[in-house]
């Protein structure tokens, strides 16, 4: 009779405890893997930044740089100041459909339309590399009725430079 009259007022115990426990404030809140003394923090150090100034961008150069995997096509005001650019990969496409005319063509469009929010009008266009995006893209400038001043390659090409591997012996 005594260890269950001991073993009851243990229990009885324990359940007054339980109803004694801290009232829960906002910082001691303990949520599934969020600390709200990290958040109340950066949020303390975060400032609100001024937008810039933007100067309207009437003429400029535009970079289209289309290797095998990627096409990256950057516009930049006269002084090489960059003003917009897309990606292939960026835009949200991936793996080898990254490396189509199509994905370029989507990458130019969204870095005409990001330029032309700063008023682009005239373009040079530089390209560089040997994918398959190349000509998709500089159709992708035509079609958007920009003026295109000039079309330039500046792939880089070797005037054998670097000396060549040994032949391999089977």
């Amino acid at each position: 009779m005594l260890g269950q009259n001991e073993e009851r007022k243990s229990q009885l115990v324990r359940d007054a405890r339980k109803q004694r426990k801290k009232p829960k404030t906002a910082l001691s809140c303990q949520m599934p893997g969020i600390n709200i003394k990290n958040m109340v923090t950066k949020i303390a150090k975060t400032t609100v930044k001024k937008k810039k100034n933007l100067q309207p961008v009437l003429s400029g150069k535009v970079y289209i740089q289309s290797s095998f995997n990627n096409t990256v096509v950057t516009v930049t005001d006269e002084l090489g100041n960059v003003v917009a650019w897309a990606s292939a990969g960026s835009i949200g496409f991936k793996g080898a459909k990254k490396s189509t005319p199509y994905a370029a063509s989507l990458a130019a469009s969204a870095a005409i339309e990001k330029s032309k929010l700063r008023g682009l009008r005239k373009a040079q266009i530089f390209i560089s590399g040997v994918g398959s995006g190349r000509d998709s893209a500089i159709r992708a400038f035509h079609n958007a009725n920009i003026e295109v001043g000039s079309i330039k390659d500046i792939t880089p090409t070797p005037h054998n430079g670097c000396r060549r591997k040994k032949v391999r012996r089977v």
